[in-house]
């Protein structure tokens, strides 16, 4: 058994490597990749949903730098063995407005985390994940549905550990 922290990356972490005109957000999600990612501190997850999402990106070339992201560093994919109960999360969150309905990805981020016990989601959505009042949110609606592991749904800053 691991001790390493199981965390899963939304689209929005890989995209903020890119983020020229936030440079604080990108320089702390380029030292959370090399300090935290990089060195295996955590087990680090995405998953096909990350890759759909990156897929939609118009500009081929910043398509092809996010998807190359997922290769030079190594982010392991969790299995989408279990659809029918990460739809069924995912479509539970929009019914009771945890989610809105035209963000069913930032729905399947969340599902597919609870699912695969992962420790954490991680992400640089503030409005839609990354907010205590989400996260509580979402933790009754699994509890409701009898998924009792604690999902936290933090930012990579919270997540940097300078003692290592």
């Amino acid at each position: 058994m691991s001790l390493r922290s199981k965390i899963y990356l939304d689209t929005s972490v890989i995209n903020f490597l890119f983020a020229h005109d936030a440079p604080e957000l990108k320089s702390i999600t380029e030292e959370f990749f090399d300090g935290f990612i990089k060195t295996g501190i955590y087990h680090c997850f995405i998953s096909d949903f990350v890759v759909q999402e990156i897929n939609k990106t118009g500009n081929t070339d910043k398509r092809n730098k996010l998807l190359n992201i997922l290769t030079q560093y190594n982010l392991e994919f969790l299995p989408v063995d279990e659809l029918e109960t990460i739809n069924m999360l995912a479509g539970l969150y929009i019914k009771h407005k945890v989610i809105p309905e035209n963000k069913f990805f930032d729905a399947l981020h969340i599902a597919i985390s609870v699912a695969k016990d992962m420790d954490y989601l991680v992400s640089w959505n503030f409005k839609h994940l990354a907010n205590i009042n989400r996260e509580k949110k979402v933790l009754a609606v699994n509890y409701q549905n009898n998924f009792f592991r604690p999902i936290r749904i933090i930012t990579p800053l919270e997540l940097m550990d300078n003692e290592k």
